[in-house]
């Protein structure tokens, strides 16, 4: 039977397909805080802002192509029952070849309607307009988990953590909550890999940590993970 590996995956490991952060995006949004972007209550008083920030980075997301990271994660599925949690609202682990993604953050090639969070589309395009309305007829919004909404996804991704035999952290400094939480989960005896440059401190016991970007941080999990098989 195949060992739990289970990652927990942030906005570094999609740094090297292109797809910036908000901090980095610069030009028009650096006026803006990210809650003035991301939040139901921008939403309600300047949509068109809102909008406009999803569909530049939607824009970018379909012009983006996983990276070994994303490849090289997809390949441990050939000795491990991989689950991957992430922070993420690209879908670069799915492109790779990674068959279980959770988001915890929503989905960017996604929309949903604004009465009835259950009713989500995928999108074939990088652009939502006003007017583009659900089967309800109510406008679409994008399929975020905005700032002060809750995170149904948590519910989830615990059970994913606890039965965790092997967990790797990539390219988050879990400085996020509810997502950092997460880490709190993991059996105490289970090894712990932490692959980022800037090496966030997990207060864990049995914790590796790789001071590289996810690309190569993830070859070299790979001769590490020799030693767990």
């Amino acid at each position: 039977m195949k060992k739990n590996l289970v990652i927990l995956s942030g906005a570094g490991m999609s740094q090297e397909s292109g797809l910036k952060t908000f901090r980095d995006m610069g030009g028009l949004w650096e006026q803006y805080d990210v809650t003035e972007v991301a939040s139901a209550e921008a939403w309600e008083k300047t949509p068109e802002l809102v909008m406009r920030f999803y569909n530049q980075r939607r824009k970018q997301l379909f012009e983006a192509e996983p990276n070994a990271g994303h490849i090289g994660i997809a390949e441990l599925e050939k000795w491990y029952d991989v689950k991957i949690v992430t922070q993420n609202v690209d879908d670069l682990h799915e492109l790779a070849g990674s068959s279980s993604v959770l988001h915890l953050h929503g989905e960017l090639r996604k929309v949903r309607s604004t009465i009835d969070a259950g009713l989500v589309y995928k999108m074939d395009n990088w652009e939502l307009k006003f007017g583009d309305l659900c089967e309800l007829g109510s406008q679409l919004r994008p399929h975020i988990v905005w700032f002060g909404e809750a995170v149904p996804a948590m519910q989830d991704a615990i059970p994913i953590v606890q039965k965790a035999d092997i967990l790797v952290v990539v390219g988050t400094s879990l400085a996020v909550y509810p997502a950092a939480g997460l880490i709190n989960y993991v059996q105490p005896k289970t090894p712990i890999f932490v692959i980022d440059p800037e090496r966030p401190t997990i207060h864990k016991k049995n914790v590796t940590y790789i001071q590289k970007k996810a690309g190569e941080g993830i070859k070299e999990l790979k001769l590490k993970l020799e030693k767990h098989k």
